[in-house]
Order: C-alpha cells, then sequence, then structure tokens
C-alpha cells in the first residue's frame, strides 16, 4: 500500500478510537478491512506520533486511546471543526477567566490549518453573529477543571465557602453537575455535613480540593431544575407567587431563569411564576414588565403596594 494510503488508514483508525471508549482488534481490523497484524501497525504508528494507545491483553481485552504526557493533534471532521470554531469564538467572551486569551490562541491555531472551504464557513458565521457581554463573575478556570473533574469521577472536594453574610466555613461535598446562568457558575452537590443537597456558587469557593474518597451516586433531583429553584427563591427575603395569562415559555421569554421560575397552570391558558429578591420594590419592577398580559399577584399581599407606589412614582415622572 502507498504511503498516502497508510496515512488514511492510521488517521480513520484515530477517528474510531476517538469515537469509543475500547475496540477489540477484530472490531478495528473489520472496521479498516485489514488483518490484526497490521491494526497493531497502524496503533505502533499512531503512539509514534504521541497518541497514547494502551492495550489490554486476553479475551476481553482491546485497544482504547488514553491521556498522555503531551497534546497530540486531533483529528476532526467538518462538522467537528465549524463547531470547534464557533464555540471557540464564543469562549473568548465568556465568564472563566483566562479562556478567552485562551480560546483567541487555540481559534487562531485552529483557522490556520483549516481548509478553506471549512474556514469561508466559519467566518460565515463570525461575520453574522455578535456578542451581547453582560456582567458576568469571571470564574477561574483551575476551579472549574477541579469541579469537573470530581464530577465525572464521583471523588468527594473540599472547599472554603463564604456565606451570604460573609462568614467562611470549610464545606465537603460530593458533586454531581456544574450549572451556568451565563452569569454565574454553580455546582449542585451533596453536603456531607448537612447530609442534604445544596447549591454552591463558584465565585464563593475558595482553596478547592479533590480528597481521593471516592463515592457513590446516589438518586439526585434535576440539576438544571435544582439550581434555577435555589437561585430563584431560597435565598432571598421575599418569595412571590403570580398567575399570568400567558404560555410559560412567553413569560420565560421575559424572565431569566436565574430570576424566577415558571410553572405551567391547570387552567388553560396561564401560568404560575415565582419571584424571589431581598426588595418588594426589585419584585414590583419585574411585575410592572410583564404589563401586557393579566397578572394576578397571589402572594406576598405586601407586593401589590409595592407595585401600586411603583406606578404612582411611574405616573409622576411621565408628567411633563
Amino acid at each position: 500500500m502507498s504511503v498516502e494510503g497508510t496515512t488514511e488508514r492510521v488517521l480513520r483508525l484515530l477517528a474510531l478510537l476517538q469515537r469509543r471508549s475500547s475496540w477489540t482488534a477484530t472490531e478495528l481490523a473489520e472496521q479498516l478491512r485489514v488483518t490484526d497484524r497490521s491494526v497493531r501497525r497502524d496503533v505502533e504508528r499512531l503512539r509514534a506520533l504521541g497518541y497514547p494507545v494502551h492495550a489490554t491483553p486476553g479475551a476481553g481485552g482491546g485497544y482504547r486511546l488514553g491521556a498522555g504526557t503531551r497534546l497530540p493533534p486531533l483529528l476532526l471532521d467538518d462538522e467537528e471543526a465549524i463547531a470547534t470554531a464557533v464555540s471557540l469564538r464564543l469562549a473568548s467572551a465568556g465568564t472563566v477567566a483566562g479562556a478567552g486569551e485562551a480560546a483567541l490562541r487555540a481559534l487562531a491555531k485552529l483557522d490556520q490549518v483549516m481548509p478553506p472551504r471549512l474556514r469561508a464557513e466559519v467566518r460565515a458565521v463570525h461575520g453574522a453573529t455578535d456578542t451581547l457581554v453582560g456582567p458576568g463573575v469571571q470564574i477561574d478556570a483551575e476551579l472549574l477543571v477541579t469541579l469537573a473533574r470530581a464530577c465525572r469521577d464521583a471523588v468527594r472536594v473540599r472547599f472554603r465557602y463564604a456565606a451570604r453574610d460573609g462568614a467562611e466555613r470549610e464545606r465537603t461535598a460530593e458533586p454531581v453537575r456544574l450549572v451556568t446562568t451565563g452569569r454565574r457558575w454553580y455546582l449542585m452537590a451533596w453536603d456531607v455535613d448537612r447530609e442534604d443537597w445544596r447549591t454552591f456558587r463558584l465565585d464563593r469557593m475558595r482553596e478547592p480540593a479533590a480528597t481521593g474518597w471516592h463515592f457513590r451516586p446516589r438518586e439526585h433531583p434535576d440539576p438544571v431544575g435544582y439550581v434555577q429553584r435555589s437561585v430563584a427563591e431560597s435565598p432571598y427575603r421575599h418569595v412571590a407567587r403570580l398567575r399570568v395569562h400567558a404560555t410559560p415559555e412567553r413569560v420565560r421569554d421575559m424572565v431569566p431563569p436565574q430570576v424566577g421560575r415558571v410553572e405551567p397552570d391547570p387552567a388553560d391558558g396561564w401560568c404560575t411564576l415565582h419571584l424571589a429578591a431581598d426588595h418588594l420594590d426589585w419584585l414590583a419592577v419585574y411585575v410592572a414588565r410583564l404589563e401586557r398580559f393579566d397578572v394576578q399577584i397571589l402572594e406576598p399581599p405586601e407586593l401589590r403596594e409595592a407595585v401600586g407606589a411603583l406606578a404612582r412614582r411611574l405616573t409622576a415622572m411621565a408628567r411633563p
């Protein structure tokens, strides 16, 4: 076989190893239409290029792609290359500290080796897209990596955590999932000391460390829904409940998930909105944003007074 044919086959082998966690030699030989001996030779070629291909002997053994001492070249198909380039562009304006510069460097490298036809598609997407950057809180990338690994490996983490009153205490948790609202990052985890599920803001964490203690994952609530409820309700002095004559989708378009939680209502055409804040005036502003719909304030009664006071102030502002 020619050098070009061998190179193409090696690249196909790499793509297969990246697609699945483990392959037997027979399976790879069937996919590549070669002998087991050719598979072994191609595996050695990948190892020479820096790809850590691990082999497990025996009847249940096979080949798998592991982590190496250095980062070898990645093999991306057309869709993966476009998705990666677009994601790097978005990450360059994200909320992870230091990620913006790193994302731009990676994007420059990818653009340099990308075929012209793909580069044109990526640039078309970039040219038609602007990113509206909000006042997000930047998170250290190392903190994200530590927590993500702990979630993946089911390992307990220990960290210093600042409560709302500023007091800092050591916490031990069994992490489940990282959730971002766009402005902030949260960790949903089982609090070992309190024996309950908790939500932790990453910008309040310090000195995170994996303990090496593996835990058996337990059944847990939906992470996104749990974090949304925690962020939108539990930490605040006032929790409001409203009925809105609109579909849940229309209300969600107007109320960010970190601000309110929307539920369907048994009555046709209505939904229930839960809002929370430390000040009633702030809740009144969000009620005013729903002025195009019929709204019933169920609780607390004090919110009705705050909405009335806001209406009077707005009326005074509208006078010549």
